[in-house]
């Protein structure tokens, strides 16, 4: 029961490069299911049903995407004309496809063409078009021109940088009060935006819109937050949990809404934060752990369509089963639903991994995990997210041979904390349909860039959730990390033969010792650091790759509800696939509210090391102060590519960590 619709498409950056280094995300299906959209199609379905019988030209065949999302089943069709004789063969509700030279031998009161600017791009087409037809299209459901960056081109896809978070502010007993704040920046400006705003439409949970607003936002480059607790109190909501859908108006260099959510309270007991939700709804969704025996593990299910899921369109299943547990319940448009994983899988247990059936219905969930103390007395909560499922790869038999042009070619690293503080765990996670296998090993290194120790792997089977448990791997080994800290790398090792697709993934899980808070981030390998490419890879955000300079955003903490104010922490990791510069060149750039630049700190992380630290150690009290409560770091290195993980730190009490993000 997957939707009929175009989320993303493959390409080749070698054939052409657009911001965000996005070469094959769609935008039709974003213009169909934008909110505002939707309420203007419905009244345009039901005015040509009154008029009776329509003629419908599909130039795009957009059919699939328009009909996924609205039910024009009572629509009297007259005739369904195409314009590419490839076409041929399709059909829309019983009418086959005809070429759209035919088109006027139809007589009908309405003509529908399924495309946006049609004056611009069909004028040439009217002469043949039913005379006696009364034009309509898709211009008629147009956002207002003032929304738009490009007005000459509706489906450019910088007019359609949306994304939606998952809010959520609720009151509960003895002070459990939970709530979400979504933080970004003013990157488009840095790209030369004027007058950039993000329209705001928060759903609850049943779909029905609860508010609606535009954002202002701020000078260049500046960062911009919405707090649960300031939308309630400004537009006078009770509780709340659902869906805030965000659309980034008049921007320029990105079509992607970044963004880091944190959810904190329940009396500093719940402290998560994670990435944006990536605005293109996949086939499946991986990486979702099952829970521990102390642990619920519940999904958030964002619909994130104008249209309704239909009972047993999503299930889950243990990674490497074929056997789907499908939920038996619809879920209306836009509305966000809650599954516990033990609902349809009683008997997962961590470590394995659960695969998401999702059909397209919606974007990278969120999940959160539930941990009870042995007495049941203390219950605390943190907030991950899957990741995409790629359905479009295949293994490729290039990948043995590459190292010896690049080196250790594909690396995904992932942070090993100050070992006093946190124990960490760390495991591949499969993550595409096709990968039946990882050959794989893990090299252990500490933050100066020496490698302390290997650990092969071997050919891991689809089904296999192996964890690497720091802590035992160095007391195993004997070994220890003389900085403290270090990261892991995961790497493909051929040396017994098996196959890869590129997209390697990995699981990290963190626990603060003090207090048992556990944190977890996911994400997947790319190419570092390495003048030479490799289809897309050494990945560049703002240009063509290779991508080897850093600018990573950084928000810091805040006060929180109890008046404690929350420290940043911050792991850099100088990944090399080959050998790159013996130091990085990094500076920390600490601005305020304004912009402007209050302090910087220089740093140098040495080739395959990582730096840990903290805010509250790097910039004193009286910096922090000058810098204000909406200050923020930005993260320059023009010398290399560095990966981030931020979070944030509650004392003893509780932490955070996740991936940070680019722009």
């Amino acid at each position: 029961m997957a939707l009929n619709i175009e989320t993303f498409r493959n390409a080749d950056l070698s054939q052409g490069w657009r911001p965000g280094n996005n070469p094959g995300g769609e935008t039709l299906f974003k213009a169909l299911g934008h909110p505002i959209t939707a309420d203007k199609a419905k009244v345009l379905i039901e005015e040509i049903r009154s008029k009776g019988p329509v003629v419908i030209f599909d130039p795009l065949q957009a059919a699939g995407n328009f009909s996924s999302f609205f039910d024009i089943s009572a629509w009297d069709i007259a005739g369904y004309f195409v314009q590419r004789v490839e076409d041929l063969g399709t059909s829309l509700h019983g009418q086959s496809a005809q070429l759209v030279n035919e088109i006027g031998a139809v007589t009908a009161p309405t003509l529908f063409v399924m495309d946006f600017d049609v004056a611009q791009k069909h004028g040439p087409l009217l002469h043949i078009f039913p005379s006696t037809a009364h034009l309509t299209s898709f211009d008629d459901m147009r956002l207002p021109d003032t929304m738009l960056t490009n007005k000459k081109n509706y489906l450019d896809p910088m007019n359609f940088a949306t994304n939606f978070g998952l809010m959520r502010d609720v009151s509960g007993p003895n002070g459990e009060d939970l709530h979400t704040r979504i933080t970004t920046a003013n990157y488009w400006g840095n790209h030369g935006a004027k007058d950039p705003e993000l329209y705001c439409r928060l759903f609850d949970q049943d779909g029905e819109m609860l508010v609606e607003w535009h954002e202002k936002l701020p000078n260049p480059g500046v960062l911009l937050t919405i707090d649960s607790r300031v939308i309630r109190q400004k537009f006078g909501l009770g509780d709340f949990f659902g869906s805030l859908f965000m659309h980034a108006t008049r921007i320029a260099g990105h079509d992607i809404v970044k963004y880091a959510l944190d959810t904190y309270g329940d009396q500093g007991r719940a402290l998560s934060c994670n990435h944006d939700a990536n605005a293109w709804p996949a086939d499946y969704y991986a990486g979702l752990p099952a829970p521990h025996s102390d642990e619920d593990v519940t999904l958030f299910i964002q619909n994130s369509h104008p249209s309704p899921i239909p009972a047993g369109a999503l299930g889950l299943n243990l990674m490497g089963s074929d056997d789907v547990h499908f939920l038996d319940e619809s879920i209306a448009p836009f509305a966000t639903r809650t599954l516990n994983t033990k609902a349809l899988l009683p008997d997962a247990n961590w470590p394995q991994q659960i695969e998401v059936v999702a059909g397209r219905h919606f974007v990278r969930p969120r999940y959160e995990v539930v941990k009870s103390s042995r007495d049941k007395q203390e219950r605390r909560r943190r907030i991950a997210h899957a990741n995409v499922e790629r359905t479009d790869l295949k293994p490729d038999p290039h990948l043995p041979e590459l190292h010896a042009t690049m080196g250790k070619g594909y690396i995904m690293p992932l942070p090993v904390p100050p070992l006093t503080e946190f124990s960490s765990a760390v495991v591949p996670t499969p993550m595409a349909r096709q990968q039946n296998e990882l050959p794989v090993r893990a090299d252990l290194f500490d933050a100066t860039g020496e490698m302390i120790d290997s650990n092969y792997l071997g050919r891991l089977r689809r089904s296999d959730s192996q964890p690497l448990l720091i802590d035992g791997w160095l007391k195993e080994k004997s070994l220890s990390l003389s900085s403290g800290f270090g990261h892991v790398e995961f790497l493909y090792d051929f040396r017994e033969g098996g196959e890869a697709d590129g997209w390697l993934h990995a699981l990290g899980r963190y626990e603060q010792r003090t207090s048992g808070h556990v944190a977890e981030t996911i994400f997947g390998a790319h190419i570092y650091n390495t003048p030479i490419i490799y289809k897309d890879e050494p990945q560049s955000y703002i240009n063509r790759p290779p991508g080897l300079t850093t600018r990573l955003f950084l928000r810091l903490g805040h006060e929180h509800v109890d008046g404690r104010e929350t420290d940043t922490i911050c792991h850099l990791v100088y990944p090399a696939s080959l050998p790159w510069h013996a130091l990085s060149a990094t500076e920390l750039q600490l601005h305020d509210s304004t912009a402007n630049i209050v302090a910087t700190r220089s740093v140098q992380i040495p080739c395959g090391g990582s730096l840990f630290w903290r805010y509250h150690d790097l910039f004193d009290a009286d910096l922090r102060s000058a810098a204000g409560s909406q200050a923020y770091i930005v993260i320059r290195d023009p010398t290399c590519r560095l990966f981030g993980f931020h979070g944030l730190l509650n004392g003893d009490e509780s932490f955070c960590l996740d991936h940070m993000f680019g722009f």
